[in-house]
C-alpha cells in the first residue's frame, strides 16, 4: 500500500476492493472486444490472467512471501494487459507478457506498491520490442459467432503512419470513421477499441474517487492541443486531433494505466504535469516515431520521472497559510 499526501484520513477502501472495482469496469470494455473479436480474444484473456497468477504466485513462493493472488492485483495486471494486445496474440507471446509484467514490472520490486512502472505496460512494450511483427499484425473484426473468417488489416494508427512514411496525405476522417471509433466499431487492440464504454467506466472510477481528473484530463487534453496545432498548420500531412483523441489506446492508458496509483505523482498539480507529459510524448511519438501509437511509451517514461516530479512540487502543510 502507498499512502499520497498527508492528513491521511482511514476509510473502509482496500486494496481488493480497488482492484476489483477497476476490474468491474474494465469488464464492458473487455465484453466489447469479445464480441468484436470473437474467440481469439476469449484466449488472450484467459491465458493472460492464468499466466499472472501462476507467476505471481511463484515468484511470491520462490521469495518466500505471502501469496495474495487473490488481491485481485495480479488479475488487473493481466487484464490490462490482455486489453493492450492484438486479439489474435498467440498464445505462447501473451504468456511471455504477463510473466514480464508480473515478475519484471512488480514482483523483482518487491510486489504492489513497490513497482515504479506501470507492470502491464512493462509487459506489452517488452512484447512490443520483442515480437513487433506479431505486435502488430490486427485481425479484421469478425462478430463473435458470426462464422466470418478471419483476415488481417491495418488499424486507423496504422494507415496513418503508412501515409506518413510514405511522405503522401493522411486520409481524411468523417463523422460516420469518427463515431465508429468512438463506440468501438473499429480495428485495434482488443480492449481499446469502444471509447464510450471506457468513458463509462472513468466515470464510475472518478465517482468513486479512486481516481481524480487530474491526469486523464490533462494527458488527453494535451494530445488535443498539440495534435491540433500541428493539424492547423498543415491539415494535409497531420492527423485531426478527434482523431488522435479517439484512435489507439489513449483512452484506455488515460483513464486506467497513467492513473495508477502508485507510479503516478501524489500531488494534483504534479498529476497535471504527469498527464500533460504523457500527452505531449504521445504525439510526438505517434507522429515522428517508428510507431503508430506511443501511449504506452509516453505512461512508461513519465513513470520514470514521478520521483522527480514528487521531489519538485510539494503539498502545502496542512494548516499553514
Amino acid at each position: 500500500m502507498v499512502l499520497g499526501i498527508w492528513p491521511h484520513v482511514r476509510t473502509e477502501t482496500n486494496v481488493n476492493r480497488i482492484m476489483y472495482t477497476v476490474i468491474a469496469t474494465l469488464i464492458p470494455a473487455a465484453l466489447a472486444g469479445i464480441y468484436l473479436f470473437g474467440w481469439s480474444a476469449i484466449q488472450v484473456i484467459l491465458v493472460s490472467i492464468l499466466a499472472a497468477l501462476i507467476t505471481e504466485a511463484g515468484m511470491q513462493k520462490a521469495l518466500k512471501q505471502k501469496i495474495t493472488i487473490i488481491d485481485g492485483s495480479a488479475v488487473l495486471t493481466a487484464l490490462l494487459l490482455a486489453m493492450t494486445l492484438p486479439p489474435g496474440s498467440p498464445w505462447w507471446m501473451t504468456v511471455l507478457g504477463s510473466f514480464f509484467s508480473i515478475a519484471i514490472g512488480k514482483q523483482i520490486y518487491g510486489g504492489l506498491g513497490y513497482n515504479p512502472f506501470n507492470p502491464a505496460l512493462v509487459g506489452r512494450v517488452a512484447l512490443l520490442i520483442g515480437f513487433p511483427l506479431q505486435m502488430t499484425t490486427w485481425e479484421n473484426i469478425h462478430p463473435f459467432l458470426s462464422g466470418a473468417d478471419v483476415t488481417t488489416g491495418a488499424t486507423p494508427l496504422g494507415v496513418v503512419q503508412v501515409a506518413r512514411l510514405s511522405h503522401k496525405p493522411v486520409p481524411d476522417a468523417d463523422t460516420h470513421q469518427f463515431w465508429n471509433m468512438f463506440i468501438g466499431n473499429t480495428m485495434g487492440s482488443l480492449g481499446e477499441t469502444s471509447d464510450l464504454l471506457l468513458l463509462l467506466g472513468g466515470v464510475y472510477l472518478l465517482y468513486k474517487h479512486y481516481i481524480t481528473w487530474h491526469i486523464p484530463v490533462s494527458m488527453i487534453g494535451t494530445v488535443a492541443a498539440f495534435s491540433g496545432i500541428f493539424w492547423l498548420i498543415d491539415p494535409a500531412h497531420y492527423a485531426n486531433p478527434l482523431f488522435h483523441v479517439l484512435s489507439g489506446g489513449l483512452m484506455l492508458g488515460a483513464i486506467f494505466m497513467a492513473t495508477d496509483m502508485v507510479t503516478c505523482p501524489n500531488t494534483p498539480k504534479g498529476q497535471l504535469v504527469f498527464g500533460a507529459g504523457c500527452g505531449l510524448l504521445t504525439v510526438i511519438i505517434r507522429m515522428w516515431g517508428g510507431y503508430p501509437e506511443g501511449v504506452s511509451f509516453a505512461i512508461l517514461l513519465m513513470n520514470s520521472l514521478t520521483p522527480m516530479i514528487d521531489r519538485y512540487i510539494q503539498p502545502h502543510l496542512y494548516g499553514a497559510k
